[in-house]
């Protein structure tokens, strides 16, 4: 049995003010970066184009397409771009798809043309989390550090099948492991799940207290195995989920990795700053097992 708990509007919107974009889409250096690096990578535009990528469509005019504003046609092109052996990377703003153009990209991942998305913004912007969750096969990253962008980047040009690189102006002081979840803190009250960017907030709301925290850069696939060792090493099987974007887009699959464990959840989302977080932690953590924590 799971029960859980929202946590919605923060008073000072200092993380939604924190995620957006600073003059231009965080990545866009990696992107840049990859294009110098590796031959079959490929990057398909979006408008507006930043202009930091004037001097890479000089270099590599046969694998810089700017595609405009038409999501049918981005899509296309990559889909091109795919079958003739190129690595296509989508560099666009997590609002340029809408939620049945997501739906198309998502299924273009299951017709074996492997493309990146790396979209500045929240996973959510693009409705792209439950498109995904319906087709096998994505996989989705949301680096909390500019080293992880280029190492998670990196690992997407290497891979074939499709990958969502959700990318945020917020960083954390310093990158750690980006494959599955990354034990940070331990403790003994409850495990808290930190997704990317909102690792600082929820490192400074959390101390002092007797609590586990992992840290996730990866989010699809989900980590199952370290999340139920970490919950069943706790007193309680309490269960605390932060994630950049809406509250909640992941609790399914915590609920699917206990469904044997009568555990309770309480999920955080982007409205959340670290105020909030550390409030509704400490509420959480008041209530005991059976006694769900209220808002």
């Amino acid at each position: 049995m799971t029960t859980t708990v929202d946590q919605h509007a923060a008073e000072d919107g200092e993380f939604v003010r924190d995620l957006a974009p600073a003059g231009f889409p965080a990545g866009v250096g990696a992107v840049i970066r990859a294009l110098d690096d590796h031959p079959r990578a490929a990057v398909v535009l979006t408008d507006p184009v930043p202009p930091e990528f004037a001097t890479a469509v000089a270099r590599h005019p046969a694998r810089v397409v700017e595609a405009g504003a038409d999501p049918g046609m981005v899509i296309g092109i990559a889909h091109g771009l795919a079958l003739a052996g190129l690595r296509p990377v989508i560099q666009c703003a997590g609002p340029f798809l809408g939620r049945q153009s997501a739906q198309r990209l998502a299924l273009l991942g299951r017709s074996g043309a492997g493309v990146v998305l790396a979209a500045s913004g929240a996973p959510e912007d693009l409705g792209l989390l439950d498109a995904i969750d319906a087709i096998d096969g994505w996989t989705v990253h949301v680096p909390g550090h500019p080293e992880e962008t280029d190492r998670l980047l990196l690992s997407a040009l290497h891979d074939t099948g499709p990958v969502y690189l959700g990318l945020s102006s917020r960083t954390n002081r310093s990158p750690h492991p980006t494959g599955g979840l990354q034990p940070l803190r331990r403790g003994r009250s409850c495990v808290v799940l930190a997704v990317g960017p909102t690792l600082e907030p929820v490192l400074r709301a959390t101390a002092g207290l007797d609590v586990t925290v992992l840290y996730a850069a990866t989010v699809r696939p989900f980590d199952d195995i370290t999340l139920r060792t970490a919950v069943l090493a706790a007193d309680h099987p309490d269960v605390v989920l932060v994630e950049p974007y809406r509250t909640g887009a992941s609790a399914h699959l915590v609920a699917r990795t206990l469904v044997h464990v009568p555990h309770r959840l309480l999920a955080l989302g982007a409205s959340a700053g670290e105020r909030d977080i550390a409030d509704a932690v400490r509420r959480f953590l008041r209530h005991g097992p059976g006694d769900p924590a209220r808002p």
